[in-house]
């Protein structure tokens, strides 16, 4: 949790110098200073696409997880049963994901004026489920089968992954690491934000603090409030927690606790609709993407609408790939989060070897601690990217192989064809290179809505 707080702090310093749609790829390529800037652009831009357009997918179908869970509570006869290797079960929890997408894509399509009214529920609905789970589960463990105990939550073991001991612990990493990500979001909206140099940089602070601090109490709460281990692992829902509520507060009041986890996974998928879009209007601006003429065009609201349908229909392709197979689906949509945790230490090295003394005019400028905040993040990261690449279980078989590390050695072998291919004047041309770097060494006023470093921006809500 710490480390990705100070992670935090190393893009919004660089942010603060350089608010831009689709900021992520244009802060590695300035941190890599100009010589190298157009290749780690090329990187970075390749893998955040993938990332969040990934994340969209994923998120939709573990909304309906929730959703057909409740399936085997009320312990409806579904035919050929509730398992994955069922192919009508698949094609249901398919349609379901489906559905999930296009509702979480149409409030993408509401006029600019609704979104802070979406933005505000989505915060409403996130600390209800919050405080629901903070005050109202605990009181029902109590009164159902019991807190586990201190010594379990934090002594306890469990080695489910046939990994050695402490590659196991190691792996814990995964889903708690993997949730604290996506904080760069803050940025890709910069264009639209007023006072951006600002308030970008605190958008991605205060998400990445936010999200960590009520994690980590979530974490802790659920651990105490889990049943025995034997239990809880032979439960089997698509989505346990599910069963968790069931268990502790009842069928009929477990619904409820569903329903708003529901409600809370769309709102997410739909703000992250609202970054992603921009980060794939920003790349395709520049004509670097097929149909870019089309996808980096603005309506007359100056919203990125095309961009949004690009990214309906990639993850709905994506979600096609549950009908075959599930683990091919959870293959891809494990992936999600390597990219971003790549470019994430990726930026802090370059900051660390090319351009340590660059962007002393951000607002949020590390000082002194730059160098070990570099460091630090550089080591996490790294870390984090390693347990997700790595086999979940062992020994490894075709049925239980990650597939994450295949997916994102293919995107970056099309990143660096991209790079190579595409003719230097077309897509983050010298010229744009150098006159970010001096906007981003001038003062951080003049780097919100510069024109010269980006030919058409977006219109300012």
């Amino acid at each position: 949790m710490v480390f990705m707080f100070i992670t935090a702090f190393v893009l919004a310093e660089i942010c603060s110098a350089l608010p831009l749609s689709g900021s992520i790829y244009i802060w590695a390529a300035e941190s890599a200073g100009p010589k190298y800037a157009r290749f780690f652009g090329f990187l970075v831009a390749w893998w955040s696409t993938t990332a969040w357009m990934t994340f969209t997918a994923g998120n939709c179908q573990a909304t309906a997880n929730y959703i057909v869970s409740q399936l085997a509570i009320w312990q409806v006869n579904f035919p050929g049963g509730i398992d994955n290797g069922n192919v009508k079960w698949r094609a249901f929890v398919w349609a379901v994901s489906e559905a999930m997408l296009f509702l979480s894509i149409a409030i993408n399509y509401l006029p600019p004026k609704w979104y802070k009214g979406v933005f505000r529920f989505s915060l409403f609905i996130i600390m209800l489920d919050f405080f629901l789970c903070l005050i109202w589960l605990p009181i029902a463990v109590h009164n159902t089968y019991g807190f586990r105990s201190a010594k379990e939550v934090f002594t306890l073991r469990y080695n489910g992954t046939g990994a050695p001991a402490g590659w196991n612990w190691i792996l814990s990493f995964l889903f708690t690491a993997g949730v604290l990500t996506g904080f760069d979001a803050s940025g890709h909206v910069a264009e639209e934000t007023k006072h951006a140099s600002v308030v970008a940089s605190k958008g991605i602070i205060s998400s990445a603090i936010a999200t960590g601090v009520l994690g980590f109490i979530t974490t802790i709460l659920f651990l105490f409030c889990i049943p025995d281990l034997n239990t809880f692992f032979a439960l089997n829902t698509p989505q346990p927690f599910v069963q968790v509520y069931a268990l502790a507060l009842g069928n009929g009041p477990s619904i409820f606790m569903t329903i708003i986890a529901v409600i809370g996974l769309v709102m997410n998928t739909t703000v992250a609709v609202v970054a992603s879009s921009r980060l794939v209007f920003a790349i395709a601006r520049d004509g670097v993407l097929p149909l870019s003429s089309w996808i980096g065009r603005v309506d007359a609201q100056g919203q990125p609408k095309n961009a949004v349908t690009i990214i309906l229909i990639f993850a709905a392709t994506l979600l096609l790939s549950i009908l075959p197979s599930q683990v091919a689906f959870t293959s891809l949509t494990s992936a999600g989060a390597v990219p971003t945790i790549a470019a994430y230490g990726l930026i802090a090295l370059l900051r660390l070897t090319l351009t340590p003394h660059a962007f002393k005019t951000s607002r949020f400028h590390l000082g002194r601690w730059a160098r070990p905040m570099y460091f630090s993040s550089v080591l996490f990261n790294g870390l984090v990217f390693a347990v997700m690449i790595s086999p979940f279980y062992f020994p490894v078989t075709a049925a239980t192989f990650n597939f994450a590390c295949v997916i994102f050695g293919a995107v970056t072998i099309f990143a660096i064809l991209s790079w190579y291919f595409t003719p230097a004047d077309q897509w983050l041309r010298q010229e744009q290179i150098e006159r970010a770097m001096r906007t981003a060494e001038g003062s951080p006023d003049d780097a919100i809505g510069t024109s010269s470093v980006i030919p058409e921006r977006m219109e300012a809500d």
